[in-house]
């Protein structure tokens, strides 16, 4: 399978597909390990995890070069690969003490002589099946804390940016504990849908229409499935903000990784009074952006990464103006050296029956709509099929919260943008469309991967049947 550099355009790798059988194969394997991978301690889980996140380190030259002809842009590639030993260390150190904590012991019921102890019980095999946008990242954030439970774990990261895999799969083959329950495979689709067989828990991320095939699919096997799917998060500018500082949150929350996150700013409303002053400085900002193109070493924001996504996000934008949207900056992609790049867009007058403001756009796009009363603003920010997450830009943080509130959202950045990247502590729920399942973050991000077994003590004398002799109720 031909895989396409997003920078050249050009077909420059190729990855061989697992089939089902292979898939099958490999998950058999995983799974057969899993038990002596359980039975260990959580401490002596988190050591051969750190020294996994130590190997990662030291191939950081490998993975990092790979990482940036998979997706087209140079320092959020530096930044993604580095950020993921200390996301594994994060885990080892912070695991212990949850499963520690989530299996009390000799605890009171309503029953004086009876008691209980719960036990935390892995799943066996945990499938990820993650998405192009963070490859690396959006392959381990699932699968690391699953490790830390004590389950097996099968990988098949996107094939749109597949050339990390290799090198990282090198890291885990030095850590030989590791290796025997842990890999990530090259595939397509079929081998996607494959992995929902042959696993016992599925994480999924990506867009809702393969979401929703994936979690049918599971339901059908009668596993669990996290689906952590698209977004459409609104941003509401209240009267009191600095318009100069509410455009500069706005634009960088909106056109990081060329809008290719699903926690972006897609949908900004401001309040009037400060509506032309913000326009002006979002526009004077959003022309200062620099494209990466021809020196991937300098400028803002790369190319698409999946050149399907540029036509998407054209066409919105196309039908957004033919239905009466005005572009205040930037709308059309342009094709520079073979990669699909666009400048910062900024569009008004934009309306309800746009797919710009309806469907999530996954670029550097920002719709703006003026709203008079705040009570409109929170109403149009959560009409809306998603709910992952949200900001609020206010001078007042007592204001903000208030609003914040009302939002139909899993979590609500306030005076800054998409925070959820940045905080890994606070549970949060992807609200509607957004996903299913719990949350990523927090304790959740391990403890789902248990299930819960409960010991029950019984230290007085045992029922016996004589106690429910009809004539005793007679």
């Amino acid at each position: 399978m031909k895989v396409v550099n997003p920078r050249t355009g050009e077909a420059d790798y190729e990855i061989a597909p697992l089939n089902a059988d292979a898939v099958a194969a490999e998950a058999k394997r995983l799974r057969q390990a899993q038990p002596d991978w359980a039975a260990k301690t959580p401490q002596e889980r988190g050591d051969i995890m750190r020294q996994w996140a130590d190997a990662i380190e030291a191939a950081l030259p490998k993975i990092i070069p790979a990482l940036t002809d998979d997706t087209g842009r140079g320092g959020i590639s530096m930044i993604e690969a580095a950020g993921v030993p200390d996301q594994i260390r994060r885990w080892a150190e912070r695991a212990p003490k949850l499963i520690d904590a989530g299996q009390p012991t000799g605890q009171p019921t309503s029953h004086q002589t009876i008691t209980t102890s719960t036990q935390l019980v892995p799943y066996r095999l945990v499938g990820v099946i993650s998405p192009w946008n963070f490859p690396m990242t959006l392959a381990l954030i699932d699968a690391v804390p699953a490790l830390m439970a004590g389950c097996a774990v099968l990988i098949k990261p996107s094939e749109v940016t597949p050339r990390f895999i290799r090198p990282l799969m090198e890291t885990v083959a030095s850590v030989p504990e590791l290796a025997k329950v842990l890999s990530l495979i090259e595939g397509d689709g079929a081998t996607g849908a494959a992995m929902v067989g042959n696993s016992d828990f599925i994480c999924f991320t990506g867009s809702v229409a393969t979401g929703r095939m994936v979690g049918e699919a599971a339901a059908a096997a009668f596993i669990p499935a996290s689906l952590e799917l698209g977004g459409k998060d609104p941003m509401i500018i209240l009267a009191d903000a600095d318009p100069d500082k509410a455009a500069a949150i706005a634009l960088r929350a909106s056109i990081v990784n060329t809008g290719q996150a699903c926690q972006s700013i897609e949908r900004v409303y401001v309040a009037r009074n400060i509506a032309d002053d913000f326009l002006a400085a979002l526009k004077e900002k959003a022309e200062a952006v620099q494209l990466n193109y021809p020196d991937i070493k300098q400028g803002h924001i790369g190319p698409f990464i999946f050149g399907k996504q540029a036509e998407l996000t054209q066409s919105q934008i196309d039908q957004a103006v033919s239905k009466g949207a005005e572009i205040v900056t930037g709308g059309k992609v342009e094709n520079l050296g073979g990669g699909q790049y666009l400048r910062p867009t900024v569009l008004t007058k934009v309306t309800t029956d746009m797919d710009i403001i309806r469907e999530e756009n996954f670029g550097p796009v920002i719709p703006v709509t003026i709203y008079d009363d705040v009570e409109d603003a929170i109403a149009q920010a959560n009409d809306s099929k998603f709910g992952l997450s949200a900001a609020v830009i206010s001078a007042s943080i007592e204001e903000a919260e208030k609003v914040a509130g009302r939002l139909n959202v899993g979590a609500v950045s306030i005076n800054d943008g998409s925070l959820t990247g940045m905080v890994w502590e606070a549970e949060k729920s992807s609200f509607g469309y957004s996903g299913l399942g719990a949350s990523r973050m927090g304790a959740s991000g391990l403890l789902r991967f248990f299930r819960s077994r409960v010991l029950m003590r019984q230290s007085g004398d045992a029922a016996q049947i004589a106690s429910f002799a009809e004539e005793n109720f007679s």
